[in-house]
């Protein structure tokens, strides 16, 4: 079986979880091969990232779509071709991108389905319901293979009409929710009786990670949190927090891990709030460094807003540290609080800082059960390798 995978933009940091994907199908004798639709933008500090980038193919070559291979679509099936920009320009008129941006993904689409047909590719399985999904969808609809494609959140739920995510989950062989969450929200948009194509299939961690030894949580009183620089995460509010918590005496060391757009504001909300002693931002980190900071902490800290179910609580919980979060979508499938962890209010700042003193006042033991508590948890739910086995089985259905 050979599966063509299509991303947006890959490899990059955030997308750690489809390079597992991707090889616990191959360990089961997959072939896939990894298409983008663009250069992913940003470092990859991972080096398996970049072994990534090496096996990877680029649909949109500089700032045009690819002509050439729409051409020959159209000269070689014109009806697929004409059937195919009815659906752009439907998809146009209700969304928020033009009909030449949409014209583009057609283009994009008859490169993929070009190589499709080239490398005698049984199906095509794009990550997240947008742009990615698009061109999966006007791939099929021009003679390619069956496509599938995994919804995340928040944003496919958040634009649903604008992406036209309900008629993709329509022409899908089957759609895959990372969470109960995610599925409950992708039958509100479908018939029932279509209800049985969307599985759920969990993201996934590699036995590298699920079979680290043990390191006991530190007495030092620092916590960490791990996620891009951006609104959604609420690292605004997990500075507030902070300020809260100086206020109240308590000792405490907050490492906020990663990179992103909202970079600047946030140091100079640092500085403003005089937390310079007490928050780093240190940008981009390897998985290596990731995990080093991780067993440094004596808890994973992550204040979302908005999420579908965040790959780094899992990678926490898999080195056995409580985390301390929100109940947001399919977070509160992982996270027990009170079992393995915290959850509090999204947006709340007190109710956050009281969550991290009571992480920084416990004792080591109890943040140690804690975190064995979580460990047992994602070894049973986020088994790469096994979670695969599932996505293979629908891959390969009649």
């Amino acid at each position: 079986m050979r599966i063509a995978y299509l991303v947006n933009e890959y490899p990059k940091v955030s997308h750690s979880f489809i390079r597992r994907e991707i090889r616990a199908l191959e360990a089961l004798g997959v072939e896939v091969d990894r298409y983008t639709v663009r250069a992913a933008a940003g470092p990859l500090p991972d080096a398996s990232d970049r072994e990534e980038l090496e096996k990877t193919q680029q649909l949109l070559q500089g700032s045009l779509p690819p002509v050439a291979p729409a051409l020959r679509s159209l000269a070689s099936h014109p009806a697929a071709f004409s059937r195919a920009v009815r659906v752009v320009s439907d998809i146009a008129r209700r969304g928020d991108r033009s009909v030449a941006h949409h014209l583009a993904y057609l283009a994009e689409a008859c490169a993929l389905w070009e190589q499709t047909k080239r490398r005698a590719t049984d199906h095509v399985h794009a990550h997240f319901g947008t742009n990615s999904a698009t061109v999966a969808w006007l791939c099929r609809l021009i003679g390619g293979p069956s496509f599938s494609f995994t919804v995340h959140g928040p944003e496919e739920f958040d634009r649903a009409p604008v992406i036209a995510l309900r008629e993709k989950l329509l022409a899908a062989k089957f759609v895959a929710a990372v969470s109960d969450f995610g599925r409950s929200q992708l039958l509100r948009l479908m018939p029932y009786d279509q209800w049985h194509k969307v599985k759920v299939v969990r993201c996934g961690l590699d036995s590298e990670l699920l079979q680290q030894p043990l390191v006991p949580v530190p007495t030092a009183p620092r916590l960490v949190c791990i996620a891009r620089l951006s609104e959604q995460k609420g690292h605004a509010i997990l500075i507030e927090a902070a300020s809260l918590l100086r206020d109240r005496g308590v000792n405490f060391e907050l490492v906020l891990a990663g990179d992103g757009e909202l970079r600047e504001k946030l140091e100079a909300s640092v500085r403003a709030a005089q937390l310079t002693d007490k928050v780093r931002i240190t940008g981009y980190l390897s998985s290596e460094n990731v995990v080093e900071e991780l067993r440094r902490a004596r808890a994973m800290v992550l204040p979302s807003f908005a999420e579908g179910l965040p790959v780094v609580i899992m990678e926490a919980m898999a080195l056995a540290r409580p985390v301390i979060t929100t109940y947001v979508a399919g977070i509160p499938e992982l996270v027990s609080a009170g079992k393995n962890g915290w959850l509090v209010p999204a947006g709340s700042a007190i109710a956050l800082a009281d969550a991290m003193s009571e992480v920084l006042q416990a004792e080591p033991d109890h943040l140690n059960k804690l975190g064995q508590h979580g460990r047992e948890r994602v070894r049973a739910q986020h088994d790469a390798l096994e979670n695969a086995r599932g996505l293979k089985a629908a891959f390969s259905a009649k």
